[in-house]
């Protein structure tokens, strides 16, 4: 979607200033906030996708004025509430009001290390052979989806070139909205700098992005 998460290339923010030695978490709470996303994809059901729908489909006020991790409990509260794991009258008080929903399964904290280890692979077999390969010259199309997808504005309309393979993963924009995995080839393809902005850009910069195949289309050798 179209949403204020997606700042890549806009002016008006302000300069990026990083904080030098820079913690993971700044308090105890964001420890919890990260956790606790994390733990409550089982019991709740949704995927990585929809976790990162919830959070960028955030009004936009909101999501401006918050940290990072305000931004990842909002996106939590949000897919609780829509899955009918509370009420909004029980997150306002922080107590249940009704007996628990039966869940599939928890993350028990024994549980932890192991699942982390893991991980959640996403490269699938793929469907059908891929369209395009290393060395070809690709535009990513200009397309302005109202649900999730990974495909960011700055890069939408511009010409690169297929740099690599990665094989074929599932597909974030079908997968956020419960439509399936429908796996689909993800290329690294290289933008020149020029290309994305302009004379402005530096000669010799490029930027790398990973685009499913559904965002490019062949280019003009």
């Amino acid at each position: 979607m179209n949403g204020v998460h997606d700042m890549g290339g806009l002016h008006g923010f302000g300069p990026v200033t990083p904080e030098p030695d820079e913690p993971v978490f700044h308090s105890p709470w964001e420890r919890r906030a990260f956790a606790l996303t994390l733990a409550m994809a089982r019991p709740g059901g949704w995927t990585l996708d929809a976790s990162r729908h919830a959070r960028e489909s955030l009004p936009p006020a909101f999501y401006l004025n918050s940290s990072y991790y305000a931004i990842w409990l909002a996106g939590l509260e949000k897919l609780l509430l829509e899955h009918g794991l509370v009420s909004a009258d029980e997150l306002a008080s922080g107590h249940a009001a009704v007996a628990a929903k039966p869940v599939a399964g928890i993350l028990a904290a024994e549980a932890v290390a192991q699942a982390l280890a893991r991980g959640g692979p996403v490269e699938r077999p793929a469907e059908a052979p891929a369209r395009f390969a290393a060395g070809d010259r690709v535009r990513a199309l200009n397309l302005n989806p109202k649900g999730h997808t990974r495909l960011p504005r700055y890069v939408r309309g511009r010409v690169g070139t297929v740099s690599r393979v990665h094989g074929a993963h599932v597909f974030p924009d079908t997968n956020a909205h419960g439509r399936g995995e429908t796996p689909q080839w993800l290329y690294a393809v290289t933008f020149t700098a020029r290309e994305l902005w302009g004379p402005e850009g530096r000669a010799r910069d490029t930027v790398q992005l990973d685009l499913f195949e559904p965002y490019l289309e062949a280019a003009p050798a």
